[in-house]
């Protein structure tokens, strides 16, 4: 099959696999009573929890804010991104702690837990943010702004937490860095500075302290891995499993978080670094034995930890999908055609659910969905695979328009 088919058939399934993601969560997910979000729905988009996550009630608003703005406005995407909003300012920030967000609460909204990670606010700012471009609220702006200005601060040592929380290990044992931290910092601020250009040059300054802090402590070329724990001054950590561990979904992730935004300032350096993460997970995580990515790995070979290493989860597959295609896009290099194509067959097979639609959200590492299945979790909702659905379909666009 030539290039051109190929890509008109990906394109075709890609759109199909999207209007069944986005028709699942609006029909399964979407709360009347309280607004917000349920995401942890079985195969058939039953609820099996009535708790409510606040990363998915931020990541839910913002893909179908970004709906709108990819495709044009539909009421009904423009009022589940609003309705998990409002549900977020009604119920999901702590008032009494600095306006920290909470983890998770009740389908009505009470608190159930806070943790000393500030992703709940980061997908929070990227949901206002994306709310705003899409209609002009300025206070949604605001918010997104306050929040982004939070999270630096806490980043940056700049306060202390207000929650009272603290560092996950006793400082004067053990600290040092997350990889988390800078690269999810770089991605809410492309989402901020496609949409808020007055404050261009402080995106500008603060995305390029994020990617240096990517590359000085995190990029490891001398081990061929990108890690995601390391000491204060990037101090590789051997001797413990958290300092060896490797999660080669993040990696990829980051890496195509770093050429979005080495596109954006023409760096070609900066881009072909990030390439050189994506070959260095994507090579090290593809399970040679029965495909697709695992987990966890270990960069010295020794056994991971976490119980759940060898496991194939939807969304290291789908920034699997981004990152080779928008390689593919810029380079036309058919080595990242390939990268793709072969993980979009391993989707196909395994994880794309034709009788109830949308993903298997986690499989063994045979392929076979976890029993139960689950189509969504605390940690699963409308976001990895839609935001993957929509970006390839828009990147595969603009390879056609140039042929």
């Amino acid at each position: 099959m030539d290039t051109k088919n190929l890509l008109l058939q990906s394109q075709s399934w890609i759109r199909s696999q999207l209007e069944r993601s986005v028709r699942f969560w609006l029909e399964n997910g979407m709360d009347p009573v309280n607004g917000g979000v349920y995401t942890c729905l079985d195969r058939t988009g039953k609820i099996y929890s009535t708790d409510k996550s606040v990363w998915m009630q931020g990541r839910c608003a913002w893909t179908f804010a970004y709906l709108c703005a990819v495709y044009g406005v539909k009421e009904e995407w423009l009022a589940a991104s609003k309705s998990c909003l409002d549900f977020m300012e009604r119920h999901c920030i702590n008032r009494a702690a600095g306006d920290r967000m909470y983890f998770t609460v009740t389908a009505d909204g009470k608190p159930l837990r806070q943790r000393r990670y500030c992703f709940s606010e980061g997908f929070y700012a990227i949901a206002n943010a994306e709310y705003y471009g899409v209609t002009g609220e300025q206070e949604c702006l605001e918010r997104a702004r306050r929040a982004y200005e939070l999270i630096w601060s806490l980043n940056q040592g700049l306060i202390k937490d207000p929650t009272g929380l603290g560092p996950k290990t006793i400082p004067e044992t053990r600290s040092g860095r997350t990889l988390a931290n800078p690269m999810i910092y770089l991605n809410i601020t492309s989402v901020l500075r496609r949409v808020d250009p007055d404050q261009a040059a402080l995106y500008d300054q603060r995305a390029a302290q994020c990617v240096d802090e990517i590359f000085r402590y995190h990029y490891k070329p001398e081990l061929g891995c990108t890690l995601e724990n390391v000491g204060p001054n990037g101090e590789f950590r051997g001797e413990i499993s958290e300092g060896r561990i490797v999660n080669p979904g993040h990696d990829i992730e980051c890496s195509w978080f770093l050429m979005e935004d080495a596109n954006h300032r023409g760096d070609k350096a900066q881009y072909e670094t990030a390439v050189k993460i994506f070959d260095q997970a994507a090579k090290a995580g593809w399970d040679p034995e029965y495909g697709g990515l695992l987990y966890f790995i270990d960069c010295l070979g020794n056994p991971p930890e976490s119980y759940e290493h060898d496991m194939k989860l939807w969304w290291p597959h789908d920034e699997l999908l981004i990152a080779s295609m928008m390689i593919y896009r810029d380079t036309g290099d058919e080595a990242y055609l390939a990268w793709f194509e072969k993980t979009l067959e391993y989707c196909k097979t395994y994880f794309a659910d034709e009788e109830y639609g949308e993903w298997y959200g986690y499989l063994r590492r045979d392929g076979k969905p976890t029993m139960p299945p689950a189509k969504g979790s605390t940690f699963k909702g409308p976001f990895h695979l839609p935001r993957m659905l929509v970006m390839v379909d828009t990147m595969i666009g603009q390879i056609l328009a140039r042929a």
